[in-house]
C-alpha cells in the first residue's frame, strides 16, 4: 500500500512506463491493479510485441473479424475484460491507461460519459496545436478521422479507462476487421482507410506525445514513477477477464458462420 495518498495538494498517481509489453500481459496487469489495488495508476505501453486483435468483453468474432483470414494468417485474438469495440494493435500503437478511485478527481462522477469527457479535456490539452483534436462520440479524432479508441470498466469504487492510440498502422492489418454494425454516426460508413488517421502525421514524435500526456496528468495528480518489475507479475493473473481465444474457438465460430450463410442461401 502507498502510504502518502496526497502529495503537493494533489492525489498520488503511480506511473508505470512499459515498452513493447505483450498486450495480453498489459491487460492482466490492468485488471489486477483495478481489482486488488487501492491506488491510482497510469500505465503507458509504447507498442506491443506483435499484431493482435483485441475485442471487447461482449464481442462476437463472427461479427467483428474476418475469421477466414485471421485463421489463415494465425493472428492472435484476445477478448479483454472491458467493454468497447474491436481493434488491431501492434508496434505502431501507443497504449495509455488510467486506473482511478472514484473520488480521485474532484467533481467527476464515475460513469462512462463523465469519464470520457474528462479524458477528452485532458487529451485536448495534450494535443493542443496539433491537428484540431476532437472527442467524437467515444473516439479521439483529428477533425473527423479517428486515431484513438477507448474502452472502460467501472467497479463499485474504481474505474479504468484505456486507450489505444494509432501512432502508425498497417492498412493491410485493418482488413482483418469487419465494418462494425454499431458504428459511430460520424463514421458515415467510411472504410478504414478514410475513417482512420495516423498520429505521426500530426505530432512530432512518440516521446513528445508521452511527455505532454504526463505533463497534463501532472495538473490533476502528483505523479510517481514505479519500476516495471515492482508491478509485473511473471506468473500471470488468475481468474482474469482477458483471455486469448483458442484456435478451436475461432474455428468453431467460423464453422457456425459458414453454416448460417449456407442455410440463408439454400432455397426453401
Amino acid at each position: 500500500m502507498i502510504l502518502h495518498r496526497v502529495r503537493d495538494g494533489l492525489p498520488l498517481m503511480n506511473l508505470v512506463k512499459l515498452r513493447a509489453v505483450p498486450i495480453l500481459q498489459q491487460l492482466h496487469l490492468e485488471e489486477r491493479l483495478l481489482r486488488s489495488s487501492s491506488d491510482n495508476w497510469c500505465i503507458i505501453n509504447d507498442g506491443t510485441n506483435r499484431p493482435n486483435i483485441v475485442m471487447g468483453i461482449s464481442g462476437r468474432p463472427s461479427e467483428l473479424i474476418d475469421l477466414k483470414s485471421v485463421l489463415s494468417d494465425h493472428v492472435p485474438v484476445i477478448r479483454r475484460f472491458s467493454g468497447g469495440g474491436t481493434v488491431i494493435v501492434d508496434d505502431g500503437t501507443i497504449f495509455v491507461t488510467f486506473i482511478c478511485n472514484k473520488d480521485a478527481i474532484p467533481g467527476l462522477q464515475p460513469y462512462p460519459h463523465p469519464i470520457m469527457s474528462w479524458t477528452g479535456q485532458l487529451y485536448g490539452d495534450v494535443l493542443h496545436g496539433f491537428g484540431g483534436f476532437h472527442l467524437q462520440e467515444n473516439d479521439y479524432a483529428f477533425g473527423t478521422q479517428k486515431f484513438g479508441g477507448n474502452a472502460q470498466s467501472i467497479t463499485k469504487n474504481r474505474w479504468v479507462h484505456h486507450t489505444s492510440f494509432l501512432w502508425d498502422y498497417d492498412i493491410n492489418n485493418m482488413e482483418y476487421l469487419k465494418l462494425p454494425s454499431r458504428a459511430p454516426k460520424y463514421r458515415s460508413a467510411r472504410p478504414h482507410v478514410e475513417f482512420l488517421c495516423r498520429m505521426k502525421e500530426y505530432v512530432p514524435s512518440r516521446s513528445t506525445f508521452i511527455e505532454r500526456t504526463l505533463a497534463a496528468l501532472g495538473n490533476h495528480f502528483s505523479v510517481k514513477s514505479i519500476q516495471q518489475d515492482r508491478v509485473i507479475d511473471p506468473s500471470g493473473t488468475l481468474h482474469s477477464g482477458s483471455k486469448l481465444l483458442t484456435r478451436q474457438e475461432l474455428e468453431e465460430a467460423y464453422s457456425s458462420q459458414c453454416e448460417k450463410l449456407r442455410m440463408a442461401t439454400t432455397p426453401v
